[in-house]
């Protein structure tokens, strides 16, 4: 960042409470969605372990399939708090519209592809003889729920571009009660078994697109805005999007090759990795919430030319972002004897993990500012950079992680390139909000 004058505390206090005010309800949104696959799980698995096992299969392709397509949140999110910015509240829900109409017509398509393939997918993930069929049928029937779930993000973004976390928090909340109880009567009241549980996420997920369609309809007949599909603005939108989907690819991708790596060093490596990830992901939540503050706040701030603002609300959102990694690191550094046994009564296992938890918790701080940079400049629209950034990143790591298990070091090791694999991410975003492009106003960029 370019050094500028000091600004008055008053102006640091206005922007603490816009941070905290999006970012707290998103944070307990973000919280929510993987609480879908939990309570399933739960209720699931007291069916028998093959029926949990095939849950996993499934579930670990459903989230790899909607995770790909979180640009529809990302992008979305910048192109209507521009407009809001921008005084334009009815261009800003047309804009939404056109993520939410792309959003359906990418659940079709996914449909339409996992549908007839599911049986090969379970079995390219390495299903159990006993696993596929129950893995196939959770699969066939939750992709029809994929229309919905890619709704709920591109809504979700519209929401978070009119600077509103809270309805997002409540949508999330009421969705997990009721995919909660849907699976449970389903499951074992009806006794539908494993196809009960993927039927009551379906509905879950459908009820929960139904809301917040009525939240954003209630809005566009409210300002006048269309509803009807326009196929230039949702060609607009795909376009605005690509950039943001290479960089998801990417960043996947440095996750498959982690876990890749960590499969090679031997089992006791693997389940450690895997428990190190989960909390990593976790603690990805806390920091995550801070960036989609970045990508409303900066949105809005440049679509009203304000550039000040901007830079301001960028340098405050720094600050905290690196706060909250000092704490989230301390807190895995003290509680790593009392964490790991929760998951965990291998020796070996625990043993392989707490030296790489060290390197988890030194790194926080990094993952702050990469996470804060990485939302201001979603918010800002700078997608092309930030597909390119992340090329980059994936370049620097892939050799340096496949290395790994021939010069030694183990998992800490690994952690290690992981770690670096964010310091090159840091970099790339740090250079690029210091040169100040990124800056750019008005509506549109």
């Amino acid at each position: 960042m370019t050094q500028a004058p000091a600004r008055p505390r008053s102006v640091r206090r206005r922007h603490d409470r816009e941070i905290v005010a999006l970012a707290v309800p998103a944070f307990g949104a973000l919280v929510a969605e993987p609480l879908f696959v939990l309570a399933d799980s739960a209720i699931v698995g007291h069916l028998g372990t093959a029926q949990l096992a095939g849950l996993g299969v499934a579930s670990a392709l459903l989230t790899t399939a909607v995770s790909v397509f979180v640009f529809l949140a990302y992008a979305t999110t910048a192109a209507v708090a521009r407009r809001v910015g921008a005084d334009d509240l009815p261009a800003a829900i047309r804009q939404g519209m056109d993520g939410i109409w792309l959003a359906l017509l990418l659940g079709a398509a996914v449909i339409a592809a996992v549908l007839p393939t599911a049986p090969a997918l379970v079995e390219l993930l390495g299903a159990s003889d006993t696993a596929a069929p129950y893995a196939t049928t959770y699969l066939r029937i939750s992709s029809l729920g994929i229309p919905a779930m890619l709704v709920v993000l591109a809504a979700t973004g519209v929401l978070r571009g009119l600077q509103d976390t809270k309805t997002p928090l409540y949508v999330a909340v009421a969705g997990f009660v009721a995919n909660a109880a849907l699976n449970a009567v389903l499951v074992y009241g009806a006794d539908l078994g494993i196809a009960g549980s993927a039927w009551g996420t379906v509905i879950a997920q459908c009820g929960m697109a139904a809301a917040y369609l009525v939240v954003v309809v209630r809005g566009a007949r409210r300002h006048g805005a269309s509803l009807r599909p326009d196929a230039a603005g949702i060609r607009a939108f795909a376009q605005a999007g690509a950039p943001l989907l290479v960089r998801t690819l990417s960043l996947r991708a440095i996750l498959m090759i982690a876990t890749a790596v960590a499969a090679r060093l031997g089992d006791a490596d693997i389940a450690a990795h895997q428990i190190i990830l989960s909390l990593w992901s976790l603690l990805a939540f806390a920091l995550d919430a801070i960036a989609i503050a970045g990508q409303a706040i900066i949105g809005r701030y440049l679509g009203a030319g304000d550039v000040q603002g901007a830079r301001d609300a960028c340098r405050r959102m720094v600050q905290w972002g690196i706060a909250v990694g000092v704490v989230l690191g301390l807190l895995v550094l003290v509680s790593r004897p009392a964490f790991l046994p929760l998951f965990t009564s291998d020796a070996t296992v625990k043993d392989t993990a707490l030296p790489a938890l060290v390197i988890v918790a030194a790194a926080q701080p990094i993952s702050g500012v990469v996470f804060v940079l990485d939302g201001v400049l979603m918010g800002a629209g700078d997608g092309p950079y930030l597909a390119w950034a992340m090329l980059v990143t994936l370049a620097i790591f892939t050799p340096v992680a496949l290395l790994v298990p021939t010069l030694g070091g183990g998992l800490t090791a690994l952690w290690a390139a992981m770690t670096l694999m964010m310091t090159v991410r840091m970099l790339t975003l740090w250079l690029r909000t210091r040169s100040g492009r990124w800056l750019v106003t008005g509506a549109t960029r």
